[in-house]
């Protein structure tokens, strides 16, 4: 069940506060294990990327069309997933106060 934009706009300042009263224990909250995990599935989605890339040149060199489009469809994964993996990679980071990432929904009225 998603939270209400209230739930979200209170959640939003108690990370807020607690940043500001001890960053190191919002720092050791947000955990390095997901930072880890997400900096690695961008890593391997990096290498899908250039695998698809080969298929896809591989295909369009010997003019089988199964093989390019199938060359495609991994580079367009490998796009998708490390894509959401570096949004939540950067997520987990402090944002200055007044700025907004271009993919966080604004909440709060200002």
């Amino acid at each position: 069940m998603p939270l209400s934009e209230e739930e979200l706009r209170l959640l939003e300042q108690m990370e807020r506060a607690l940043v500001e009263d001890d960053p190191k224990l919002a720092s050791t909250l947000r955990g390095t294990a997901a930072r880890r995990h997400a900096r690695r599935r961008v890593i391997y989605a990096g290498v899908g990327l250039l695998v698809g890339i080969v298929v896809l040149m591989a295909g369009a060199i010997t003019s089988t069309t199964p093989l390019g489009i199938a060359g495609f469809v991994v580079m367009l994964a490998s796009a998708a997933v490390g894509l959401t993996a570096y949004r939540a990679q950067v997520d987990d980071g402090p944002v200055a106060p007044g700025f907004t990432l271009p993919w966080r929904r604004r909440t709060d009225q200002d």
